[in-house]
């Protein structure tokens, strides 16, 4: 394999591990949209297929039982994964390199291992005394008033 083909595998695969991380996130409505873009390039037609791919995927995330969770995430991710390769393949080189830094962009804000939407608060209001807390499997123990 050569380099350029190692680098575009890596690439497709740090996009597919964002879009089943971010799948039934908070974000998901921005990340679909963004996705969706990156693959239709323009192409009106190629993102509203890509939007119903990214429905399906995330649907399909949503209905799997614990049992099953992993092998359809897996799954999600092969064909995602094919899915940017094929678009990587069909782009002139610098087109190349920026689609494959878009990818790479997405797994930097969505592929985290927990699951959780990166830490980001929106649209939420707070009055008074407020504590917030992501991330997955944490901790925290909250004392109000005197401790004895």
């Amino acid at each position: 394999m050569t380099v350029l083909a190692e680098a575009m595998t890596a690439a497709a695969a740090a996009g597919a591990g964002a879009v089943v991380q971010a799948a039934g996130s908070d974000l998901w409505a921005w990340f679909r949209t963004r996705c969706a873009r990156l693959i239709g390039r323009g192409d009106s037609r190629r993102e509203e297929e890509a939007l119903d791919q990214l429905d399906t995927t995330a649907a399909d995330l949503n209905a799997a039982d614990d049992g099953n969770r992993e092998r359809v995430r897996g799954r999600h991710a092969h064909l995602w994964q094919e899915e940017f390769l094929s678009v990587l393949r069909s782009l002139e080189e610098q087109q190349r390199e920026r689609f494959a830094d878009e990818l790479r962009a997405l797994e930097r804000q969505f592929g985290n291992a927990s699951g959780s939407s990166g830490g980001v608060l929106s649209g939420n209001s707070f009055h008074g005394p407020t504590n917030v807390q992501t991330g997955d499997h944490s901790t925290q123990t909250n004392y109000f008033g005197t401790q004895g």
